[in-house]
């Protein structure tokens, strides 16, 4: 379920070690992206155990990167300097919009970690509240100050790098290098996890009960299909903004809107023989209604909609 992720965190940090000057050397570019697969790659043939202090470290880190660049975006707007002149509106820009915008829903990737060890659920969804209307702060602070402090022509895909490439924004070489390096930490870290939870997704989705995997396709078949279309993906693949857009509409869509929607929805059916149409949830969520689950089917298709048409009509430009 998480086979995007893993192609967007490939490219990433083919894009942190190849300026888009040597695009055009694509031996350079896939040296950068065989090294990634050759020392990261191995981990999805193995369990990524313990990690614990690994993701309160790489918790933290961001923590300090996304708090250092709203800090400095503000106070070079601060100062007047800033280069962002955003129009009040682009509809051209729409489209593409709701493929990038489903990327917002990652943040729900992180809510079993966070509500299951919470013994007492009286105030679960309090808690929930605040942890959304924390990301909300977050994502509303990096938008507006990169809009306003950078030319949106000359904004790189992945934010960090407008830090690093330009001294009038930061100065002190530690905390450039520390920015320059954050997505080098951050993909290192979430690579094999998310790429051992894939694999581990790959051997549910085929097994049967009482059946038991041969050891080459356990242990070899399984975390090849994890790895290989990623980075195949890496490869052969220039344009950042590009790849989110397709993924976050297409396979974006499928695993964080009709997926849920639909469990949802069956689940509902499953328990109603068992728990009665009546029964009452003390932490049922206040959009329990039936057409929620409706509205998030037509906005997915809507999504797709959108993207399709902005992809057909960008390369129709070309």
């Amino acid at each position: 379920m998480d086979c995007y992720g893993t192609t967007l965190l490939a490219l990433g940090l083919r894009r942190l070690f190849v300026p888009p000057r040597w695009y055009e050397r694509r031996p350079s570019v896939r040296l950068v992206t065989s090294v990634f697969t050759l020392f990261l790659g191995p981990f999805t043939f193995f369990n990524a155990q313990k990690t614990k202090y690994l993701q309160i470290l790489t918790s933290l880190m961001r923590w300090i990167a996304f708090t250092m660049m709203i800090i400095l975006a503000l106070i070079r707007i601060g100062k007047d300097s800033g280069k962002g002149r955003p129009a009040v509106a682009s509809f051209s820009g729409v489209p593409n919009l709701f493929g990038v915008c489903v990327y917002s829903f990652m943040c729900q990737h992180s809510l079993p970690s966070l509500v299951t060890p919470i013994s007492d659920k009286k105030r679960v969804g309090t808690l929930v509240l605040v942890d959304y209307t924390l990301i909300l702060v977050f994502y509303v602070l990096l938008s507006f100050t990169a809009i306003f402090c950078f030319d949106s022509t000359l904004l790189h895909d992945m934010y960090t790098l407008n830090f690093t490439d330009n001294c009038d924004v930061l100065n002190i070489p530690i905390l450039r290098y520390f920015l320059g390096l954050f997505p080098v930490f951050t993909i290192s870290t979430n690579f094999p996890i998310i790429a051992v939870t894939l694999r581990n997704n790959w051997k549910t989705l085929f097994f049967r009960d009482g059946g038991t995997y041969p050891w080459v396709v356990d242990r070899i078949v399984f975390p090849l299909i994890t790895l290989v279309p990623p980075i195949i993906v890496a490869f052969f693949t220039n344009n950042l903004e590009s790849l989110v857009g397709i993924t976050g509409a297409y396979a974006g869509t499928g695993i964080q809107y009709i997926v849920p929607a639909c469990l949802v929805y069956y689940s509902r059916r499953h328990l109603e023989p068992t728990v009665g149409r009546d029964a009452i949830n003390k932490h049922r969520s206040p959009f329990r209604h039936t057409f929620w689950v409706g509205f998030v089917l037509v906005w997915a298709v809507s999504c797709l909609m959108f993207v399709t048409a902005n992809i057909i009509l960008t390369d129709t430009k070309k």
